[in-house]
């Protein structure tokens, strides 16, 4: 829908929805005010004005008193008038008025409507209950809210005071529910009052209407029975003044009396036929003037009293019915503006209410921002100058060999190539053999890279140039070889050992040379993935070294200060050969690179163990692929080798589900999938075993015939998924799901036995997943 707002709004008011204050006279008297429910047929008008209430013109001024009225109806919008009723019911409608069955029928219609009356008083009432509720509940969200964004742990500047605007606003929101709440409170005591009236009037009227009626039908039953004794009287007169016998052989009346002569006889019959005449007259007398006055007096007057009743209290619930649709769209009306005033151009201004929508627009980051950081200005230290290299002069003059690496001078360098760095402090990459013990059991373990941080041998030599990531030097402990009778294995593993540098001639990343390093930033902490042995960029002293530093555990990524350039930086001559590492076959990546887990792998298992446990769906959520081939593409050329060093979030643009999505899809470009496709189907049968223990064991077999890079990947990428699930409760990775998302991924798919394998290939990956501890040793 079309924004015609200005980008100033201006304020408009909230509806009032306050109701009238009426009498109960005035009440009744303006029901039918409000709705017409006039006859023009029988010319039955309603009580009261006939003025018909239409959708967005007002009311009448008594019911629109203290209430905003709308003005939204057109003249397509005004709703027509009722069809007239047809002449054929109004017929029946009078006979049955005019008939005894009249009262009754209006007094059944008015005990309907008093129902109708108290169900719809019952709607209001709860109606109003819940928006009591809500908005209490708004209003208290509101304050609530309202005191804790002022505290100093949030946000200030623009955010603090659009959010406070935000926030009145939706205390005006909750004035507006109180207000409707308490106008439907009212509005169902009203209807309540009128149908107590209309209950109490109701008896009265059931009392007199029945009483009317009652009377004409007993004075009709009295006249009957008088009749019928007239009738009596009359035959046995006429038989005694016949002197015939009475029919079936009787004999005539009074004739036991034999000593009354039938003169007599015929005088006394005479007596009391005439005296029955009277009696039957006097009958038809009263019924005749007591059922012209219920016909012409007390049944219309009751039958009067009975349709204005049920005309009232009908009125008082469709006036209610107008009143409620009204103040429904007040109230909605009213919100909508508060959220969104209307717009008034002639009085815009700096103080006038905004619109919620413009209100958040104006909210300006870069401005709270740097109004936070300039409030910290009062706290920065004096600068001390530059700091300069003074040699004491106990040392003695200063060697030859120190004129062009002190740090003062390299500061001025912008890229200082290998054979300017330190030529004895510097890290060497050479290749190690280390054992790995029988994979038969669960007691099988890896010669792991020693704990602590990245470091240099001993003090640096002449010439060389400390990073500032690297300032405290660790040893590291000798890699161990675990050997059992049965079955052992020896990996060659390029290692970061302090042997002799290579000659100065030699260019970094030129040729497969194992002398040049690739990450400055130094190795991994202890929170690393488990690996084989020593990393690239984990360094050993060899046999002889006797302690460990400990796990730089928890500390902040801190890349090397302006002054104090890393010694193993980029030479400023030469371009970088390029060493691909998507789509290569994990044996060719190791014969390449000498490092049993591939760099890539290890990276992004750290980048998860330090930034993704605690985050919910890891591994499930898709990341950025704009992000993800701009790191296939930096591994692959390592033409940034200090940008692949994912202890630093930014390095992978704090996306963690991009880290996760690139190990995905190194995975998936193996040439040869992680588990092979030549042991494939041994991992399917071996998943079909209904015994778990069965069943591991024969995976735990299979596993440990992996070639080596294989199995050292997949060691290091199962220790690493248990790591996740340790952390279910929080990233809601549980085994199962895992296995789900990487199952296809590490298997590789066959299209042919796609459909039938993928079941199996979860049950795999799940399986090693619970006995990750059986199957793999944890160091």
């Amino acid at each position: 829908m079309s924004d015609f707002r200005s980008p100033i709004d201006t304020s408009v008011p909230s509806l009032s929805l306050q109701m009238p204050q009426m009498t109960t006279q005035q009440h009744r008297r303006d029901y039918s005010g409000s709705i017409t429910l006039d006859d023009h047929t029988l010319g039955r008008p309603a009580s009261g004005d006939a003025a018909t209430v239409q959708e967005g013109a007002e009311t009448d001024p008594k019911l629109s008193e203290g209430m905003t009225t709308l003005h939204l109806g057109t003249a397509a919008d005004q709703p027509s008038p009722p069809p007239p009723t047809d002449p054929a019911v109004l017929k029946l409608v009078g006979e049955v008025l005019a008939s005894e069955q009249g009262i009754p029928a209006l007094l059944q219609r008015l005990k309907q409507s008093i129902a109708s009356a108290k169900e719809f008083g019952t709607f209001l009432k709860k109606r109003a209950g819940l928006e009591e509720d809500s908005a209490q509940t708004l209003k208290k969200l509101a304050r609530a809210t309202q005191d804790n964004i002022r505290r100093p742990e949030h946000r200030a500047g623009t955010f603090v005071h659009v959010y406070e605007e935000m926030v009145h606003i939706h205390e005006r929101m909750a004035d507006n529910g109180i207000q409707f709440a308490a106008t439907l409170l009212q509005m169902n005591e009203e209807l309540l009052e009128a149908a107590g009236n209309a209950e109490r009037n109701r008896k009265v009227w059931k009392a007199n209407g029945l009483a009317a009626e009652q009377k004409v039908v007993d004075l009709e039953a009295a006249m009957r029975k008088s009749k019928a004794k007239y009738d009596s009287l009359a035959e046995e007169y006429d038989r005694a003044r016949t002197g015939e016998s009475r029919p079936g052989g009787g004999k005539v009346l009074g004739a036991f009396k034999a000593h009354k002569s039938a003169a007599q006889q015929e005088e006394e019959l005479l007596k009391k036929v005439q005296t029955a005449d009277q009696i039957y007259h006097s009958a038809v007398t009263s019924l005749q003037t007591e059922k012209a006055q219920l016909q012409t007096t007390t049944r219309p007057e009751i039958v009067k009293s009975l349709q204005e009743a049920i005309r009232e209290i009908d009125s008082a619930v469709g006036m209610q019915m107008q009143r409620f649709a009204l103040n429904n769209e007040n109230l909605l009306l009213g919100n909508g503006l508060v959220i969104s005033p209307f717009r008034n151009t002639a009085s815009i201004g700096p103080n006038q209410p905004r619109s919620m929508r413009y209100a958040i627009a104006s909210i300006s980051i870069d401005k709270d921002l740097d109004e936070f950081v300039a409030g910290y200005h009062s706290k920065v230290q004096p600068n001390p100058g530059e700091i300069k290299y003074e040699r004491n002069p106990v040392l003695g003059p200063v060697p030859s060999t120190m004129g062009h690496s002190s740090l003062p001078s390299v500061s001025h360098t912008s890229k200082p190539s290998i054979s300017q760095a330190a030529p004895q402090g510097q890290y060497q990459q050479s290749p190690q053999s280390f054992s790995v013990n029988s994979r038969t059991g669960p007691s099988n373990s890896f010669g792991s890279p020693p704990p602590g941080g990245p470091g240099l041998q001993g003090p640096p030599g002449p010439g060389t140039i400390v990073p500032a990531a690297a300032s405290t030097p660790t040893s590291a402990e000798p890699l161990k070889s675990f050997h059992q009778p049965n079955h052992s294995r020896t990996f060659s593993q390029g290692n970061m050992l302090n042997s002799p540098v290579s000659p100065p001639s030699q260019q970094y990343g030129a040729g497969p040379a194992p002398g040049a390093p690739r990450f400055p930033n130094g190795g991994p902490t202890a929170t690393g993935p488990p690996q084989l042995g020593a990393l690239p960029f984990q360094d050993n002293e060899g046999p002889s070294a006797k302690s460990a530093s400990p796990p730089q555990l928890g500390l902040p990524y801190q890349p090397p200060g302006p002054s104090a350039p890393p010694a193993y930086s980029a030479p400023n001559h030469g371009p970088q050969a390029s060493k691909p590492v998507f789509g290569v076959h994990l044996g060719r990546l190791y014969e390449r690179d000498g490092l049993a887990v591939p760099m890539v792998v290890y990276q992004c298992i750290q980048a998860v163990d330090l930034f993704g446990l605690g985050v919910e769906g890891i591994y499930r959520q898709s990341g950025s692929l704009n992000h993800i081939n701009r790191l296939k593409t930096m591994f692959d050329s390592e033409s940034q080798a200090q940008a692949l060093d994912f202890r630093n979030p930014e390095n992978f643009f704090h996306d963690v589900n991009s880290v996760t999505g690139l190990l995905k899809q190194f995975f998936r470009d193996l040439p040869d999938p992680l588990f092979t496709t030549e042991h494939h189907s041994s991992f399917i049968n071996a998943a079909k075993n209904e015994d778990e223990i069965v069943r591991r064991d024969s995976l735990h077999a299979i596993i440990n015939s992996l070639p080596d890079p294989n199995y050292a990947t997949l060691r290091a990428l199962m220790l690493h998924l248990h790591r996740v699930i340790d952390n279910s409760h929080v990233n809601r990775m549980n085994s199962h799901n895992l296995a789900v998302i990487l199952g296809p991924t590490l298997m590789g798919t066959d299209p042919s036995t796609a459909i039938t394998d993928a079941g199996w290939q979860i049950k795999v990956i799940d399986t090693i997943l619970v006995n990750t501890y059986q199957i793999f040793d944890e160091d």
